[in-house]
């Protein structure tokens, strides 16, 4: 027997979710086995959980995206982030994470899941800080180590598959910290949290000094940890400076414990990077974090596009993934600026899945290059209807083209009878008819 998917994996024990998964991706199942026992694939699944859309992430996958949801003290309504859920599926993701910090998060969490056949995330600290403040009356700095633990342990409880943990924060890290003249100092809410409380109360960061605490409920319910980065530059100009790369050496040391203790494991990656450092931040967290999968928030390459961080995000995302990234958080047209409406979770979730595709046509994965050949065969003959069946979002592809007030016809408003591939079929024959 087994008891986590890692141990399977080394004992060459083929899972229910490892078939699954291998058909999703069309490799074999052995491929999906060495991969989970090397490190360098994980299949996120809290045992107390039936996933029924589980998904493989890492090397040789197709990339993976993940989407946010969740409440916030202004907006606690559950019927809303549902309704984001609901749109999220319908377009694709592969996972969901609930950020919630507003209304009752337990209640909130445990809808979510029941409503969630694929993989559920979260970042534990988000509800510690939450409960310290609301429910036991004192500050977030104010928290106790068995108060964060509770949470940790009640959300595994709940069945979440895998859990942002800010572990690679220490008093090292902040010393370098310290002495970083950063522009943005710490932009990870969870981040900001545990740098708070351990300036605050003179401590280590117990998710770092209790790690093998955290391990051991990982193990218990089977929980994928995501070592998040909790020092990422929140500009271009504070990346790959001496903390985030400290930070990020801390996680590969953390990754060789947690697979010793048959846990599977994702290393988070810089939110705010310049594209010309993209590539070389991918290359550098694996190879201090042992190719374990990364999981990049963006990245972005500029940070002056508030309302079309979606864009920035896709472009700076294609770039991580193609060099090497294996999961893209998306970034919705609202970041920085606001909670997500329906409409800018769709638009970041597509933008998202764009750029996972382009990477994908630069990794090789089976079946990416397929589906750009069969679109522009569609488009060669002018097949209009069988490029909407292809687009990436059907009923947007489907609108347009109703717009233009030309369904039945060949041409597009764009060109009209001055069509390029009309003109080229005519000449085309002339010339096949000259040889």
């Amino acid at each position: 027997m087994y008891d986590t998917i890692k141990r399977a994996a080394e004992k060459n024990i083929i899972t229910e979710e490892i078939e699954v998964c291998a058909l999703k991706e069309g490799v074999s199942p052995d491929y999906i086995v060495q991969g989970i026992a090397k490190g360098e694939i994980v299949i996120c699944k809290n045992k107390k959980n039936k996933v029924t859309k589980p998904c493989a992430i890492g090397k040789g996958l197709k990339t993976k995206v993940n989407v946010n949801i969740g409440t916030s003290k202004d907006r606690p309504f559950i019927e809303e982030e549902l309704k984001k859920l609901e749109i999220a599926l319908k377009y694709g993701t592969d996972t969901v994470m609930d950020l919630s910090t507003g209304g009752p998060v337990d209640d909130i969490r445990r809808i979510i899941r029941e409503n969630c056949p694929v993989p559920l995330g979260t970042v534990p600290i988000y509800q510690a800080a939450l409960e310290a403040v609301e429910k036991h009356h004192k500050s977030i700095v104010e928290m106790t180590v068995s108060e964060i633990f509770d949470v940790i342990r009640r959300q595994a409880e709940d069945g979440v598959d895998f859990m942002t943990v800010h572990c690679g924060i220490t008093k090292h890290t902040l010393e370098r910290l310290k002495n970083k003249d950063r522009v943005l100092g710490v932009v990870s809410r969870g981040g900001s949290f545990i740098v708070e409380w351990m300036v605050y109360n003179n401590r280590e960061n117990p998710l770092y000094e209790y790690y093998d605490e955290l391990l051991e409920i990982a193990h218990t319910y089977d929980v994928t940890l995501s070592l998040g980065d909790g020092i990422r530059p929140g500009c271009i100009a504070d990346a790959t400076d001496g903390p985030q790369i400290q930070e990020l050496i801390i996680l590969g040391e953390l990754t060789l414990r947690a697979w010793d203790k048959g846990v599977q494991v994702m290393i988070e990656g810089p939110g705010h990077v310049p594209l010309d450092q993209i590539e070389a931040n991918i290359k550098l967290q694996k190879r201090l974090c042992h190719n374990a999968p990364f999981y990049v928030l963006g990245p972005l390459p500029t940070d002056i596009a508030p309302g079309y961080d979606h864009i920035v995000g896709a472009i700076g995302g294609a770039i991580a993934a193609s060099a090497g990234a294996d999961f893209l958080c998306y970034l919705t047209p609202a970041e920085h600026l606001r909670l997500p409406t329906l409409e800018d979770v769709k638009e970041g979730l597509i933008a998202s899945k764009i750029a996972a595709h382009i990477a994908d046509l630069v990794k090789g994965v089976k079946g990416a290059w397929e589906w750009d050949l069969e679109m522009a065969k569609a488009r060669a003959q002018l097949d209009w209807e069988r490029q909407i069946e292809l687009a990436i979002d059907p009923e947007k592809a489907r609108k347009y083209r109703l717009e233009g007030g030309v369904s039945r016809s060949k041409a597009c408003t764009m060109c009209g009878e001055y069509c390029a591939i009309k003109i080229y079929e005519h000449a085309h024959k002339f010339l096949k008819g000259a040889r």
